[in-house]
């Protein structure tokens, strides 16, 4: 897992973005699928970001507890996310991930199986995978509903 700060133009919102490797970002980037979550642009940078480097362990120097990461409720765009903000993202978060556990990958074949689904070609069924941008509004165009993953996911070859 891969994280960047990542920032939109012209606004400059910065915000973080988790992916799976930074082949990930780049694939998702091109595609517009990385968009900023306060404004919905897809004018998106790599903002500069201090490096994260871990200390050797066998050093003889004394070790310093690593610092504390910020709770999702004491960080966001204006500095705090308040609770009920953070507890809701937390359940949309577990919701969707009890929904991809019933749901079928079909990787790169989203919008072929989408469309076969909706036109009656094959039984339907709840499904999640891969589609560009162009795909997904054609699909849309077309009257088959679709929805994006609110939150990063990693396909299943990818996961450990």
């Amino acid at each position: 897992m891969i994280v960047y700060e990542l920032e939109c133009h012209p606004l400059g919102h910065r915000f973080e973005g988790w992916f799976g490797s930074s082949g990930d970002f780049v694939r998702q980037h091109e595609r517009g699928l990385v968009t900023c979550p306060h404004c919905g642009s897809s004018d998106i940078r790599k903002a500069p970001m201090a490096p994260r480097l871990a200390r050797k362990h066998n050093s003889n120097t004394p070790q310093e507890p690593a610092p504390k990461p910020a709770s999702p409720e004491s960080r966001g765009a204006a500095g705090v996310v308040p609770a009920e903000a953070a507890a809701m993202i937390r359940a949309l978060a577990r919701m969707q991930a009890e929904a991809l556990k019933r749901s079928l990958w079909v990787g790169d074949k989203f919008a072929e199986t989408a469309r076969a689904m909706h036109y009656g070609e094959q039984g339907e069924a709840p499904i999640h995978g891969e589609a560009s941008l162009a795909e997904a509004r054609d699909l849309l165009d077309e009257g088959i509903g679709i929805a994006p993953v609110l939150f990063p996911m990693a396909p299943p070859r990818q996961v450990n």
